[in-house]
């Protein structure tokens, strides 16, 4: 008989938060060093607004030094890439990061890609992936870092070890750079069997119904049903999505039909509060391992 299980991952993320918080207390001790991480917010998008402050109260709160610099949307590329120029220079700054979307006139690889490498904290530069994909330590983008942690968690929970899901098959939905490449990436450094669906994807249903594993990141509201799942699989819902309510509200729900996927999954992310609170906790980790170094 099939256990249900939700994964929190809003408790997770605060015992991770706890742990980096003694950590950080133990860096400034022995070296007097405290991390720090600046964040650069270009233009007025309100969620993003939101992210920042979510961010910079977080970093604050494990003992770290937060940096924030908000320029306006008629700022130019060139101004911007001077800004990533100063920060990468700045000793007292570990990890770097600019808040995507930016707007319009600016170009998004230029900019990510004007980040040192070894601040990084986001994961997103070229270098970074390509020290992922070939098996050398790098900064990994914090979602994919965040899903690992607790499926590792999960699974070693049931068969301790050093790769609990070794053999096991995970099927990845979507193909990002964000998510979709990197979760690839370090399933396959777990050793499981990786499969990746995505739009163009033919028979994606059949394909979906093979995996141990499910990881939903592709942006649309709960676009994975009950009948795509292999009864007793693990799901990791990623994606975030507002949706309008008959009476004109609106709420949040993830890339998976929960209450139904429920019924079969053995575990499943919850959202909100699963994958979600994960991504800043793992920011500050990334923080913090560029500050010890």
């Amino acid at each position: 008989m099939t256990q249900h299980q939700i994964i929190d991952g809003k408790a997770f993320a605060e015992n991770l938060r706890g742990d980096i918080a003694k950590r950080v207390a133990a860096l400034k001790t022995a070296k007097n060093i405290i991390p720090g991480l600046a964040v650069i917010l270009v233009g007025r998008n309100p969620a993003s607004e939101v992210y920042v402050k979510n961010k910079a109260k977080q970093t604050k709160e494990v003992g770290m030094n937060s940096y924030e610099f908000h320029m306006q949307d008629t700022a130019t590329e060139a101004e911007l890439l001077a800004k990533i120029d100063e920060l990468n220079k700045d000793t007292n700054v570990h990890g770097i990061l600019v808040q995507l979307p930016l707007p319009k006139h600016m170009h998004e690889t230029a900019v990510i890609n004007a980040i040192s490498p070894d601040k990084d904290v986001d994961g997103f530069h070229v270098i970074s992936a390509g020290r992922l994909a070939t098996g050398h330590t790098g900064f990994v983008p914090c979602t994919p870092l965040g899903c690992m942690m607790m499926l590792r968690d999960h699974f070693n929970k049931a068969s301790p070890g050093a790769k609990p899901l070794a053999g096991l098959h995970a099927v990845i939905i979507g193909r990002s750079n964000i998510v979709g490449k990197p979760m690839a990436q370090l399933l396959l450094k777990e050793d499981c069997t990786v499969t990746v669906v995505h739009s163009k994807t033919k028979d994606i249903e059949q394909l979906v119904q093979m995996g141990d594993i499910v990881i939903a990141a592709v942006g649309q509201p709960e676009l994975v049903k009950h009948n795509w799942l292999k009864k007793g699989a693990v799901v990791i819902d990623v994606g975030i999505n507002r949706i309008a309510l008959p009476d004109g509200k609106t709420k949040l729900v993830g890339d998976v039909a929960f209450h139904e996927c429920f019924q079969v999954a053995s575990a499943i992310t919850p959202v909100p509060g699963g994958v979600g609170p994960m991504t800043i906790a793992c920011l500050l980790e990334n923080t913090l391992q560029s500050a010890s170094k």
